[in-house]
């Protein structure tokens, strides 16, 4: 064999190794963001048949996806506060007149 033809071999092997590390690497979950209006509803019934569940049924679970959507879209809490905790600080801050938490389990800063 020819010393070019060895080198093509290995820029050809590299080459494939590189496709084939890419393709396991490669997070090919979805996102939120990539899940339409229409698909939600057809989530939310896909989880209401799933869990089987009286409880919940298709509006719910497709209120409870737009809430989830919602949440995604604030920024990151600068605490996590415990949901007791969190209807506390709520009635504390009813109480002396602060200002509402501006999201779930983060506290309006001073």
């Amino acid at each position: 064999m020819s010393a070019d033809f060895n080198w093509w071999l290995l820029i050809l092997g590299v080459t494939v190794g590189v496709a084939l590390t890419w393709l396991v690497m490669a997070d090919t979950t979805r996102r939120d963001a990539e899940i339409e209006d229409e698909e939600t509803a057809a989530e939310a019934g896909w989880i209401a048949r799933t869990l089987d569940d009286r409880l919940i049924d298709d509006e719910v679970a497709e209120r409870v996806l737009r809430a989830h959507r919602r949440y995604l879209g604030f920024p990151p809490p600068d605490v996590l506060v415990a949901p007791d905790e969190l209807v506390a600080l709520e009635r504390g801050n009813e109480a002396s007149g602060d200002p509402e938490p501006v999201g779930p389990g983060i506290a309006a800063r001073p």
